[in-house]
């Protein structure tokens, strides 16, 4: 009899060890697009730290396309999901898998203000289940009206198309306007929350006079279509998200999206490997990037100076 106990004691052993280990499972909620850049940099932050999609860990891709009610969604399936870790790309996002599960951790990739939107306590500490990248814009506002001069040497009125239901427009707007307040160019805004209300807007800032647009990161999903309106407008766009300008917008001054998606991958393996979010200090960026497209340009009829052309990263012809 004890013969018999210990070798289904054995058996039960080695079924159990048999069992194919529970592979990590990790959510990716973009709220614009999931763009290829998206996902092959993250994928190659993924190999970097050890891990091969579909073999040692498994990826959920999920994007809102720009519009807040299929952030929820797609959050709420991913808690349901029972994913382990989700990268979110942009505040939006960041909101949404909070509001699905306060207690998800999460891995801004990036978000604007982590701090006045309440994501986290301080940089160095975020102090909750967040952590990640920020893209805390008061350098690259600066930037973004001296590369408006060198566009356009005699602009003086830029309009600024924003969405403040989205919490950090707060922080985008004040950097923005203490900006442009220094750069001697009168800001106007136009303030939109459904996309319906893109081509009314752009069509209002052309009759003021704008030389130029900013628009904000959250606009660049495909359900807000600025670009297109904006080329009908005849309207040059700066834009803040670089997947806005490879879709008809005029040029992309801001952080290497791709570096951020790559060490989103980063805070994911220390994450998995038991670090809490708390004690993982949140990043900026470290490199930026500037991309022109040629095509937005002729069809503006703009002349884009050869200075900005040799610092270009990308060029889009």
């Amino acid at each position: 009899m004890k013969k018999l106990i210990a070798i289904l004691i054995l058996c039960l052993s080695c079924l159990a060890h048999a069992q194919p280990a529970k592979l990590p499972r990790v959510g990716v909620l973009s709220f614009t697009d999931v763009t290829d850049e998206l996902r092959d940099t993250f994928r190659e932050g993924l190999k970097e730290n050890g891990y091969v999609e579909g073999k040692n860990i498994l990826v959920e891709w999920r994007s809102a396309k720009g519009r807040r009610d299929l952030a929820k969604v797609e959050a709420e399936a991913l808690v349901k999901l029972k994913v382990d870790v989700v990268v979110a790309v942009l505040t939006p996002a960041v909101q949404a898998v909070k509001d699905a599960d306060p207690s998800m951790p999460i891995v801004m990739a990036p978000a604007g203000d982590p701090i006045a939107t309440k994501f986290i306590v301080s940089f160095s500490r975020p102090g909750g289940n967040i952590t990640g990248l920020t893209v805390l814009g008061a350098e690259f506002a600066g930037k973004r009206f001296e590369l408006l001069r060198e566009l356009f040497p005699g602009i003086a009125r830029v309009g600024l198309l924003v969405n403040t239901t989205d919490p950090f427009s707060k922080s985008f707007i004040a950097e923005l306007t203490t900006a442009s307040k220094r750069a001697g160019v009168h800001l106007q805004l136009a303030d939109v929350h459904k996309a319906e209300q893109v081509d009314s807007a752009l069509a209002g800032l052309a009759k003021a006079g704008m030389g130029a647009v900013i628009v904000q990161g959250v606009l660049t999903g495909p359900t807000w279509d600025v670009a297109a309106a904006a080329v009908r407008h005849r309207l040059p766009v700066l834009s803040p998200q670089r997947q806005l300008v490879e879709a008809g917008a005029l040029v992309y001054f801001g952080p290497s999206f791709g570096d951020m998606y790559r060490n989103a991958a980063r805070y994911v393996d220390r994450i998995l490997k038991g670090a809490k979010p708390a004690d993982l200090p949140v990043e900026h960026p470290t490199r930026v990037e500037l991309v022109i497209n040629m095509r937005a340009a002729k069809n503006l009829g703009v002349t884009i100076p050869q200075s900005l052309m040799l610092r270009a990263d990308k060029v889009i012809e």
